[in-house]
């Protein structure tokens, strides 16, 4: 039976064990072992960091062993290998029932290393003083989801007050921004007034206008259902139109969102949540407070 993805420090012990063997082993067949040992689902090996940018489990084995290795319990062999040192083996023949940050503190070279990491940034320390469950990346990722979640709040706030001429013109620069309606003379043109038969605009899908975009976005408070919907499939055909955008600040509900996934017609639905995140990734209504270089280690510069 599958139980949750165990954190870093859980993970330490079984790394160890593994390493136990006395051959030299790489991460990625580290990460495969562990994840086959505590019987993760293919869903749970696959589940990213908030950024996407490398799955949880895999981070997790990085730095358990990270840790084993500044206490000196694992040693590099070469690049992205290790083997198990001659402290490690001891202390697995202690038979522990568990390793974790408090036990390797006993070893001075592991006490260096976050005597080392303490004084270069006090922020560093706050962020992996959050959890001792997750690593320095999960808890920087998951504050920077929670500022985003935040401003993505306040984004739709806003927006949900602004005039309808904000309204409109917030549609345009979003279209714009995302690389559609050619010129912004030419997409202030398209969607400046209001259409009918359930269109509220048009504009061109690349710059040379070989495509035709049909546009309704309303401010609706409730969620928009199917039959809105299909009066909009309705308007497309009415205009031998392939392609629209519904936009609403509320929601969409299944039954709505089934319709679209079954019709000829392409239409993409955006709710007011992702409308948030579509204007927070462009740039749109927000504007960049700090910017923060997360870097890592270049082993092939190290590595004859």
């Amino acid at each position: 039976m599958a139980v949750g993805i165990p954190d870093y420090q859980t993970v330490m012990l079984p790394l160890l064990q593994f390493a136990g063997d006395g051959q030299e082993h790489s991460l990625r067949e580290t990460v495969d072992a562990l994840a086959d040992k505590f019987r993760l689902t293919p869903d749970q090996r696959k589940q990213l960091l908030p950024s996407g940018q490398q799955e949880v489990f895999d981070n997790r084995v990085s730095w358990a062993r990270t840790y084993l290795s500044k206490a000196g319990l694992l040693k590099k062999t070469r690049r992205s290998h290790y083997a198990i040192s001659e402290r490690g083996r001891q202390v697995l023949a202690e038979g522990h029932e568990r390793i974790d940050v408090k036990y390797l503190k006993r070893f001075d070279e592991f006490r260096e290393f976050q005597a080392l990491k303490g004084t270069r940034s006090a922020s560093m320390a706050a962020v992996e003083a959050t959890s001792e469950e997750t690593t320095p990346e999960e808890s920087l990722e998951t504050a920077y989801s929670r500022l985003r979640e935040t401003l993505a709040s306040e984004v739709l706030q806003q927006v949900k007050t602004a005039p309808p001429s904000l309204f409109e013109k917030l549609v345009v620069e979003l279209l714009l921004k995302m690389g559609y309606g050619g010129s912004r003379q030419d997409a202030g043109r398209a969607i400046g007034g209001r259409g009918d038969e359930g269109i509220d605009g048009i504009i061109k899908e690349d710059r040379l206008g070989l495509d035709i975009i049909y546009i309704q976005a309303k401010r609706w408070e409730a969620s928009v259902g199917r039959p809105e919907v299909q009066k909009f499939a309705g308007a497309l055909q009415g205009q031998r139109a392939k392609k629209g955008i519904m936009l609403t600040t509320s929601s969409f509900s299944g039954d709505a969102r089934d319709y679209v996934s079954k019709i000829e017609n392409k239409i993409v639905l955006i709710d007011g949540a992702q409308l948030a995140d579509l204007m927070i990734d462009h740039n749109l209504g927000v504007s960049p407070m700090a910017s923060y270089e997360v870097k890592k280690i270049d082993t092939d510069y190290f590595t004859e």
